[in-house]
């Protein structure tokens, strides 16, 4: 089993990086886990507590589900993904079904920060973009599937995500073994990025 990382800021073109991989490789040859579906179970919170949690704080995340899981993919087992709801900040009572493939992605902005993760990995990704670039595809993205306006995505970047993004998610990228610049847009770097998995699973 391979097992690969896809780090990068909100808006980066991460997911789309990780779609091309998903689409280079046999059909259901991937097995995709979105770090976005393992924030903490929120549900002894009040909604204005929920409200005030920094998603995009480590602190966010339940790593101790998430490495479990990861592990259990890796023995071959299927597992009961989380669900998670920005609308209201907390975990669904649903669960995804998933069951191990030869490559199994970890996708999310910190997916290379958790070193239990990290050293499960053959192969870590950081996906990067131009900050300004990353403002708009966060505008675009909240406002149609979040509900936020405009000016409360503007707020939350310049509060949140840009100081988040310099103290955690940047730093990642040293422990890269590839770095794609101009994120999902670059097609030669996605590309090469694809022949190498293959050539990775081919391998074991």
């Amino acid at each position: 089993m391979t097992i690969i990382g896809v780090a990068g800021g909100t808006g980066s073109g991460k997911t789309t990086v990780v779609k091309k991989i998903v689409e280079a490789l046999p059909p259901h040859y991937v097995t995709v886990i979105p770090q976005d579906s393992y924030y903490n179970d929120t549900s002894s919170m009040t909604e204005e507590e929920r409200h005030a949690i920094n998603f995009d704080h480590p602190d966010a995340f339940d790593w101790k589900l998430m490495v479990k899981q990861i592990n259990e993919l890796r023995a071959g087992k299927a597992i009961e993904q989380p669900t998670y709801s920005y609308l209201i900040c907390n975990r669904l009572p649903e669960t995804i079904h998933v069951e191990p493939h030869p490559v199994i992605i970890i996708e999310g902005i910190m997916a290379l920060l958790n070193k239990k993760l990290r050293d499960m990995m053959d192969l870590k990704v950081y996906v990067d973009a131009d900050s300004d670039e990353r403002l708009i595809r966060n505008i675009q993205r909240d406002v149609v599937e979040r509900g936020r306006t405009v000016e409360m995505v503007i707020n939350r970047y310049l509060d949140v995500l840009k100081p988040m993004h310099e103290q955690f998610i940047e730093p990642t990228k040293k422990y890269a073994d590839i770095i794609i610049p101009q994120g999902g847009e670059n097609k030669k770097g996605i590309g090469i990025l694809c022949k190498y998995i293959e050539s990775l699973v081919a391998g074991k």
